[in-house]
């Protein structure tokens, strides 16, 4: 099978597009896609540390990295939990609010010109071809892992 004729080096090649685009636009406000993305996940109540990963899709060891240097150019600032001292919140500066505006139009811009080009029907087709690959590789990472437990027992 050649590389163009798997579903993986289409998804990432369009995903390839999407992140550059998204990077040359940042660039324009002295940040990067992975900020912009981070921004738009950081509810205005604050966002538990620990959720944020898992909400992004993200490695906790990228992510770290990524809230280190949004602490240090003023985007965010992390709070104990008002009710769970254990539990760190993430919440936006008045900066961060501002370019997570920036990101946001970003990506309203970007879907608003995929839809124009592509059309309701057939992103309605993708939508449901991308949500089934999901649920099978989500299913079938429930069975490996569910093997690898029956393994783990013996």
């Amino acid at each position: 099978m050649k590389p163009e004729e798997t579903i993986d080096f289409h998804i990432r090649w369009a995903w390839h597009g999407i992140a550059r685009m998204y990077n040359i636009e940042a660039a324009k406000y002295d940040t990067t896609m992975s900020v912009g993305q981070t921004l738009l996940n950081i509810d205005a109540e604050g966002t538990p540390s620990t959720k944020l990963g898992p909400k992004m899709g993200m490695e906790s060891r990228s992510l770290t990295r990524i809230l280190k240097s949004m602490e240090e150019k003023g985007l965010i600032y992390k709070k104990a939990d008002a009710k769970d001292k254990r539990m760190v919140r993430i919440y936006l500066t008045e900066a961060g609010r501002e370019k997570r505006e920036v990101s946001k139009e970003a990506v309203i811009n970007l879907n608003i010109a995929i839809h124009e080009k592509i059309g309701k029907t057939n992103l309605q087709t993708f939508f449901k071809v991308i949500k089934k690959i999901n649920h099978l590789l989500d299913e079938q990472a429930l069975h490996k892992n569910g093997r690898a437990k029956e393994k783990a027992k013996k």
